[in-house]
């Protein structure tokens, strides 16, 4: 019998008008290929919803939208055997693998899943699509050949600013780039904590809302970022409640 696939389909970055936001970042044969596959594992069954309803204005779904098994993987912590999520692919029917946002596996629980296909013997097909931690690296003009990701980073002051003043020396060490994300509504408290933190010449570089049409790209030293939020700004109006990626580099 043929082996299932596992597909990873790339979303993207916004949570509203996903139809709009498509063609621009996510390629035909994409979107073509997500409307071939009715067995999905997601990581929010809402969005992968939105994402599927989007792909189906583009090119028509293969079976309908209601009809399709779509199961929910939001890590190991809650109990799911994922060795079940697999299950269809034993039966020869592809799956894919959707993030509630860019790319699948990347910053995102669906790693496991990946690596229990390759331990089972599943081919893996990664297709292309947008990446928030990339598109910020890029656009930052910081070293793109030594960067670090740190996923989150701790959410009391203290171990914050301890793990900024060490990601900092690592960053002047080695002359890297250092990325992180946070949750929306914990970012002005991040940029608190960065200008507190970290030395006047150390650069910051601040992805909002990105490939959207509020998109927004700064890079500044931390005694400029200390003088622009000293003064009254609509700069960065909203931050709180727009998804951001922090990318920094000592000098």
């Amino acid at each position: 019998m043929r082996k299932g696939q596992l597909f990873l389909v790339p979303n993207t970055l916004g949570d509203e008008d996903r139809a709009a936001q498509l063609p621009n970042v996510i390629p035909p044969f994409v979107a073509q290929t997500a409307a071939q596959l009715d067995h999905w594992i997601v990581e929010n069954a809402k969005t992968a919803r939105n994402f599927l309803s989007a792909v189906n204005r583009l090119t028509p779904l293969r079976v309908p939208l209601q009809e399709m098994q779509i199961q929910v993987w939001k890590g190991p912590s809650l109990g799911v055997d994922p060795r079940n999520l697999l299950l269809p692919l034993n039966q020869g029917f592809d799956v894919g693998l959707m993030s509630e946002a860019g790319l699948p596996a990347i910053a995102d629980p669906g790693t496991e899943i990946v690596a229990l296909a390759h331990q089972l013997g599943f081919p893996v097909r990664p297709l292309t699509g947008p990446s928030s931690l990339m598109l910020a690296l890029m656009a930052s003009g910081m070293n793109g050949q030594c960067f670090t990701f740190h996923g989150y980073l701790p959410i009391k002051n203290l171990e914050r600013l301890t793990k900024l003043r060490t990601i900092e020396s690592a960053s002047k060490l080695n002359h890297s780039a250092q990325i992180w994300i946070e949750t929306p509504y914990r970012n002005t408290s991040m940029l608190t904590s960065l200008t507190d933190a970290l030395a006047p010449n150390t650069h910051l570089c601040l992805g909002i809302d990105l490939t959207l049409p509020s998109e927004q790209i700064m890079r500044h030293s931390i005694s400029q970022w200390q003088v622009m939020l000293s003064k009254p700004s609509n700069l960065l109006t909203g931050l709180d409640k727009r998804p951001a990626v922090f990318v920094m580099q000592a000098v």
